[in-house]
C-alpha cells in the first residue's frame, strides 16, 4: 500500500479514521512510521472551540495572516482570491490551516460568527491557527476550531497569503495534506498510510486491552502484569 494516494483514498477511509481520537491515531502512525515519533503533530496546546465534538478528517487549505499592521488595498482584495482557494482548490472536506504571522501577538481574531460560517459553506470542517477566535456562542453549528487564543478584536487581521506551506503549534502543513485533529491537537496522515491505519490501531486495541483488564483485576500486582505484558506482546 506504500503507492497509494489521495486519488484512491475514499471518503468511507477518511470516515474511518474519525472513529478514533488524535492521540490514538498517532499510536498507529508511530508503529506504520517510527519517524513520526518527532514529526507530523502539533506540539503545544490550543483553546478547542467544541472539545465534545468528534474528531475531524480532512484535506489542508493552508494560509497566512497578520493582525499587527494596517493592510494595503492590494492585500484587502486577497481576501476573494483566498475563499476561492478555499472553495476550489482540492478535494473535501478541507480543513483550514492558518499560520498567523504575528505569533505570540495574535493581535486580531480572523474567525468568529462569519468566518467559521462562510468556511463551513465552502466545505471546511474546520480551521487549526496559531491565531485568535472570536465568538464563540456565535459560531457556525458544527463547525471546530483549534486556536492559539480566545481575543475579543479583529484588529487589522487580514490575509497575507495562501496555498503555500505552513507551521502551526510545530506541525508543518502542506496544501492537500490529510488531517487528522480533535481537543488534544492535530496530526497529518500521510495518503498511503490511511487504509492500514485502522487494522494497526485495532491490532494496538487487543494488545492495550489485555493490560488494562489486568491492570482493573482484583489482587493486581507487579507479577501480574509482567504476565499481562508478555500476553500483550503476543498480539498482532
Amino acid at each position: 500500500m506504500t503507492d497509494l494516494t489521495q486519488a484512491d483514498l475514499t471518503q468511507a477511509d477518511l470516515d474511518a479514521l474519525a472513529q478514533w481520537d488524535t492521540p490514538t491515531i498517532c499510536n498507529g502512525m508511530e508503529i506504520l512510521d517510527p519517524a513520526w515519533r518527532m514529526t507530523g503533530y502539533t506540539t503545544k496546546a490550543f483553546t478547542c472551540l467544541r472539545p465534545s465534538q468528534k474528531p475531524m478528517v480532512g484535506y489542508a487549505r493552508t494560509a497566512t495572516l497578520r493582525a499587527s499592521v494596517k493592510p494595503t488595498p492590494e492585500v484587502a482584495a486577497l481576501r476573494n482570491d483566498y475563499y476561492q482557494y478555499i472553495d476550489e482548490a482540492g478535494p473535501k472536506p478541507a480543513i483550514t490551516v492558518i499560520q498567523d504571522l504575528d505569533d505570540g501577538a495574535a493581535r486580531g481574531a480572523f474567525w468568529g460568527e462569519v468566518n467559521t460560517n462562510i468556511h463551513k459553506g465552502l466545505g471546511c470542517l474546520g480551521v487549526i491557527t496559531n491565531g485568535s477566535i472570536r465568538d464563540l456562542a456565535d459560531s457556525a453549528l458544527g463547525f471546530q476550531a483549534l486556536a492559539g487564543q480566545v481575543g475579543p478584536s479583529h484588529a487589522w487581521v487580514h490575509i497575507t497569503g495562501f496555498g503555500e506551506p505552513v507551521e502551526v503549534h510545530g506541525m508543518m502543513v502542506r496544501p492537500g495534506d490529510i488531517i487528522h485533529a480533535d481537543l488534544h491537537g492535530a496530526c497529518i496522515v500521510p495518503a498511503e498510510k490511511v487504509k492500514a491505519l485502522p487494522a494497526t490501531i485495532e491490532a494496538i486495541a487487543r494488545r492495550e486491552a489485555v493490560i488494562i483488564e489486568a491492570a482493573q483485576s482484583p489482587g493486581f500486582n507487579f507479577a501480574s502484569l509482567k504476565a499481562a505484558m508478555a500476553d500483550a506482546a503476543d498480539i498482532h
